[in-house]
């Protein structure tokens, strides 16, 4: 069975993130997981079709990026594959199989991307320090006092965390925090 997987880092990646889906029917998925999180953090999709992979199967995804965040993530989700006897298949590397100069290729390549990563995110560093230096970057604004007070009162008065966000257009975790500073 080829089971695919798919993932944008965020929300906004509408576009790609449905053309993977799109790609991977196209191919011939059976089943697709796909979700929409940062590389960084907990992927419970790809957990998720880790877990249903059986021998014999082939996870299949569009692009090497779309999978593993780092080298050493990638080496344990080729074992954890391996170990199931389940293949991995990236499309727009079609000469990758489960031999080992395809897995040193992919590896290579697999560093080259964390690499990029790393570069872009230095140079992130680099500029949000430049921009502090100049003054130019002061961070999110503060939240007006006003509406700060109007939602400590709501949670002291038992509203639900979450109906709380809803109506002030904040997170659960802004709520949680200044119901924090009240206690």
């Amino acid at each position: 069975m080829l089971i695919g997987y798919a993932r944008t880092s965020t929300a906004d990646q509408i576009a790609g993130f449905e053309a993977q889906q799109r790609e991977l029917k196209d191919h011939g998925c059976e089943k697709v997981f796909a979700e929409q999180v940062s590389s960084v953090k907990q992927r419970d999709q790809l957990e998720a079709a880790i877990d249903f992979a059986r021998d014999g199967d082939t996870l299949v995804v569009t692009k090497l990026d779309r999978l593993a965040r780092s080298v050493p993530d990638l080496v344990d989700i080729r074992k954890r594959l391996s170990s199931k006897g389940v293949q991995l298949h990236i499309m727009n590397m079609p000469m990758m199989n489960d031999s080992a100069t395809a897995q040193m290729l992919e590896t290579i390549l697999g560093a080259v991307a964390q690499f990029e990563r790393e570069v872009m995110l230095e140079r992130q560093r680099e500029g949000i320090a430049k921009a502090k230096a100049e003054g130019k970057f002061k961070g999110r604004p503060a939240m007006d006092e006003k509406k700060a007070t109007a939602i400590r009162e709501a949670f002291q008065k038992g509203k639900k965390p979450t109906q709380i966000a809803r109506d002030f257009n904040v997170s659960r975790a802004t709520v949680y925090r200044l119901a924090k500073e009240t206690a």
